[in-house]
């Protein structure tokens, strides 16, 4: 389930393309490996024929429900959430069939923190805040891989965007003078 590129404006390029961390599939592969096992010992263990049989296709069926639910859909679940860094906004975007993407300008955001708990930190992946101007204000982005080197490569996106769309003093003068046609500026109250 690729992030769709249509999305991306003309001059937009992504800059980093996420999914979380690979931390949030350890419940899905152990359920997947108990259910598994619970179906090799009941072919293992139980008698073939009558009563045997039946408890087979019991283990079979609820091992079978196990992985559809508790593997398959958390697996997908994790390859449909994006976390797409472009140099013009962060795209949040999660949902099997229905979906729910969030589009964060760089100019809008405020502030970013990053938590990391101790089991967090030994996997290398962390909590990422990102506080933006709106209705909206807090985005918490869960299981980040590499959650400090994420944070200082959003950083340098915002600081970059704001240093290509800000004017310098130069460009300030001389967009004034060309309003003023070289005329000096006038306190407009005299």
């Amino acid at each position: 389930m690729a992030f769709p590129e249509d999305v991306l404006t003309e001059d937009e390029h992504v800059v980093l393309h996420l999914h979380p961390h690979w931390r949030a599939l350890v419940g899905p592969v152990v359920v997947l490996v108990l259910a598994v096992a619970a179906v090799v010992a009941g072919v293992v263990l139980l008698p073939s024929g009558g009563g045997g049989s039946v408890a087979l296709a019991v283990i079979g069926g609820l091992a079978l429900v196990a992985v559809l639910w508790l593997t398959l859909r958390p697996y997908l679940a994790w390859r449909s959430t994006h976390y797409l860094f472009t140099n013009e906004r962060v795209l949040l975007q999660e949902g099997l069939f229905s979906r729910d993407r969030r589009d964060i300008p760089l100019t809008r955001i405020n502030d970013h923190a990053m938590r990391q708990g101790v089991m967090e930190r030994l996997l290398g992946c962390g909590t990422l805040t990102i506080e933006s101007a709106g209705e909206r204000g807090q985005s918490v982005l869960h299981d980040v891989p590499r959650v400090g080197q994420v944070q200082t490569r959003l950083y340098e996106l915002v600081e970059a965007h704001h240093d290509k769309h800000s004017l310098g003093d130069a460009e300030m003068r001389d967009i004034l003078a060309d309003m003023n046609e070289g005329k000096p500026l006038r306190d407009p109250s005299t």
